[in-house]
């Protein structure tokens, strides 16, 4: 048998409460050297530098300081960051690829829920339900059913999703339940044969925009994507549509998309805002149109332990040299794949 590798978890307390139940952690404990204490949520402490210079591997999560180049200098033994979670964006920075260090994440199984969620939010905007819902809570539920709404529908719809990422796959799969919807996907990576083979076309985002009943969002937060929808996009759209953001805040222009549902044209369902959270004046809070939910649509509650259980898989296979199933690479992370 291999020698078990010198393990540290690294994630705030909350995140280690939610990661390591007693069976969790039981497992963790035969799969590697655990030295006391298994857990820190710093990397800076006299103590915790200890610990990190026998380190051959990190298990990271939410609230896991970043791997800057000085503390890297802390841990000469570290050869595998397996993080708990999706992005590794914020944890992992260019010196740890150049130091040869490998890299997972959580990202594909944290893409169930959120494509669960996104899904349901379509739904849900197929038939205005969370704009009725807010009319309700002033007595006016059946007044406006026929008017200001558009047709309320899930049959024969048109979604547009763009970001061709893990989520986007799934959602695109999962949307085929609704009988006669159209997908269209809008992604410069995106692989044509791969999209159709989600049951969706792939065409440019400026064609895409005006087609749409509901558009949802997918795409990594970049340089080049922020406020990829802007006032000039958000006016592509058709009257009623929705705009659902389950991604990253930044893609949207938070201000012009107030606007459009001011004017009662366009609606909104956002898990994700930019700046997060909205000020206390911001117009989505109040409006009618928009639905708020406070970035739910992630892993949460007994969703959690899948994500551990995807990171202790890949210690195992990590310990017993055989391919790692959620590696992120130079090259993904640059890109911003690995979100």
């Amino acid at each position: 048998m291999p020698a078990k590798p010198h393990t540290l978890v690294v994630m705030n307390a909350s995140s280690f409460r939610a990661h390591f139940d007693p069976g969790r952690l039981a497992r963790l404990a035969g799969l590697a050297t655990l030295d006391e204490p298994c857990w820190t949520e710093e990397l800076d402490s006299p103590a915790a530098r200890r610990r990190l210079a026998a380190a051959e591997v990190l298990l990271t999560s939410w609230g896991a300081p970043g791997l800057t180049p000085e503390r890297l200098d802390a841990a000469p033994a570290l050869r595998a960051v397996l993080h708990c979670a999706g992005s590794v964006r914020t944890l992992v920075s260019e010196e740890v690829w150049r130091r040869g260090i490998r890299v997972t994440s959580a990202a594909d199984v944290n893409a169930v829920p959120v494509a669960e969620y996104t899904l349901a939010a379509i739904i849900l905007a197929g038939k205005k339900a969370p704009f009725l819902a807010a009319e309700a809570r002033h007595g006016n539920e059946h007044r406006r059913l026929a008017e200001g709404l558009g047709d309320l529908s899930n049959h024969r719809r048109t979604v547009g999703l763009v970001g061709f990422s893990r989520v986007g796959r799934r959602v695109a799969e999962l949307l085929r339940v609704l009988e006669g919807t159209t997908v269209l996907v809008a992604d410069p990576y995106a692989d044509p044969e791969e999209v159709a083979r989600a049951g969706a076309t792939l065409v440019e985002l400026d064609d895409l925009l005006p087609r749409v009943h509901v558009l949802s969002l997918h795409a990594p937060a970049l340089p080049e994507t922020r406020h990829l929808l802007d006032a000039a996009r958000l006016r592509r759209l058709p009257d009623f549509a929705t705009v659902v953001n389950t991604a990253r805040g930044s893609l949207v222009d938070s201000e012009a998309l107030a606007e459009e549902c001011a004017r009662g044209r366009l609606f909104a369902v956002l898990d994700v805002t930019d700046p997060e959270p909205l000020p206390a004046g911001s117009r989505l809070r109040t409006l009618p149109q928009v639905m708020l939910t406070p970035h739910l649509a992630g892993s949460l509650g007994t969703e959690i332990g899948r994500l551990t259980d995807h990171a202790l898989d890949e210690l195992e296979r990590w310990s017993s040299g055989r391919p790692l199933h959620g590696e992120v690479t130079a090259a993904t992370w640059a890109r911003g794949h690995q979100a």
